[in-house]
């Protein structure tokens, strides 16, 4: 199995704790408001053909922290076995947050990942988290 590493930090005026719920509290509820058009629904349980699957590891609202691994999706090929999320929340000074983001990519033996498939799965991320931030921003009494 290989692994494949990469860290990522990107700052935001929303507070951490408003983030943090956002993020890894009620993300399922505000995927499909934020955004209808790749996300039609979130299942906790249950599949359907164009899919991802989620398992939750941790969640520790104290130090605003939650990781989670992407285990099974129909955009997975037989080169990726899971995609591990780590991510911490810290406060800027400003007001603002920092998200600090770990992604490690466990390929099955002898499998190598591109970098441009890890920097396409980068650039999804970072589209969904400036639609969260938008959104966010736009509708000041959510995830209070």
């Amino acid at each position: 199995m290989g692994v494949f590493t990469f860290e990522d930090e990107t700052t935001t005026p929303i507070a951490p704790t408003r983030l943090f719920k956002a993020l890894a509290v009620e993300t399922d509820k505000l995927s499909t408001k934020i955004a209808p058009q790749i996300i039609k629904s979130i299942d906790i349980e249950g599949s359907k053909k164009s899919y991802m699957k989620h398992r939750i590891d941790s969640i520790d609202k104290d130090n605003l922290t939650y990781n989670y691994n992407i285990i099974e999706g129909d955009f997975m090929t037989d080169k990726v076995e899971k995609i591990c999320h780590e991510n911490k929340i810290v406060a800027f000074s400003d007001g603002g947050s920092i998200l600090k983001m770990k992604t490690s990519i466990y390929t099955v033996d002898g499998a190598d990942v591109s970098e441009d498939v890890m920097k396409a799965g980068q650039a999804k991320a970072e589209d969904m988290f400036k639609a969260i931030e938008a959104y966010l921003s736009e509708n000041p009494n959510e995830c209070n």
